[in-house]
């Protein structure tokens, strides 16, 4: 597990650097048409759409600037990606449950703002209990996000084979910056590891890449505008 570790540290590093040295060019895309992007849910008949920042049910505690409305927006070849993985899903009785697709950019400045402040720590039993907030930058929360790029996203399983769909026990919330959060965290039971690969097997399929960091977080390569952010609101 020590060498795991050693290697998840050494890919993070990387990722960093990487957004550190090219920073992506902001588009002067004003809507989803404009940018290529696609509302998932059109695609995907019964994916669950649970867009934590358009609410106040995520780590600021309160809806976050740039969702002015509920929606999944991606690039069409991620939603059309992400739309096979869901029919596959389907036909074995689960369901795709998403949390965050396309992020203004303006949303992560918003993100980096609350970072920095830290009087407020309204969040911190929930989603950062065994870290500082003070800590939070660069580790957890930085000035660039592949999400902004349209083509990332977050998301965990759901079982539809017993009554309504409901999430599968993964261990740890969305959202929690914790090293339990860790795709492959030694912490966490066999049922939830076990869980983890089923989503990771299902969205790996499909071209979708996990952020070893955090089990909820795929994105999808080729990127089709790698070096592209967005900034318009999700509307």
């Amino acid at each position: 597990m020590a060498i795991w570790n050693s290697i998840v540290a050494a890919i993070a590093l990387s990722l960093a650097a990487t957004q550190a040295a090219a920073a992506p060019a902001l588009s002067p895309a004003r809507d989803a048409d404009q940018a290529g992007m696609v509302d998932v849910a059109t695609l995907a008949p019964g994916i669950q759409i649970d867009m934590r920042y358009a609410g106040a049910d995520n780590f600021t505690g309160h809806p976050v600037a740039g969702y002015d409305a509920p929606k999944c927006l991606l690039l069409r070849p991620a939603a059309e990606a992400l739309a096979r993985v869901q029919a596959t899903l389907r036909a074995e009785g689960d369901t795709l449950h998403v949390y965050d697709c396309y992020r203004p950019l303006r949303a992560v400045h918003a993100f980096v703002a609350w970072a920095a402040d830290l009087q407020d720590q309204s969040t911190k039993a929930a989603h950062y209990p065994r870290v500082e907030k003070s800590a939070l930058i660069p580790d957890y929360i930085a000035d660039q996000s592949g999400h902004s790029r349209g083509a990332t996203v977050d998301l965990t399983l759901a079982d539809c084979r017993h009554g309504p769909c409901r999430p599968l026990d993964m261990g740890t919330d969305f959202d929690l910056f914790d090293t339990r959060a860790h795709t492959a965290a030694p912490e966490v039971s066999p049922a939830q590891r076990a869980n983890r690969q089923r989503l990771l097997r299902a969205m790996t399929a499909e071209g979708f890449v996990n952020y070893p960091m955090e089990w909820w977080h795929f994105t999808f390569r080729p990127e089709p505008t790698p070096d592209t952010a967005y900034d318009f609101p999700v509307r």
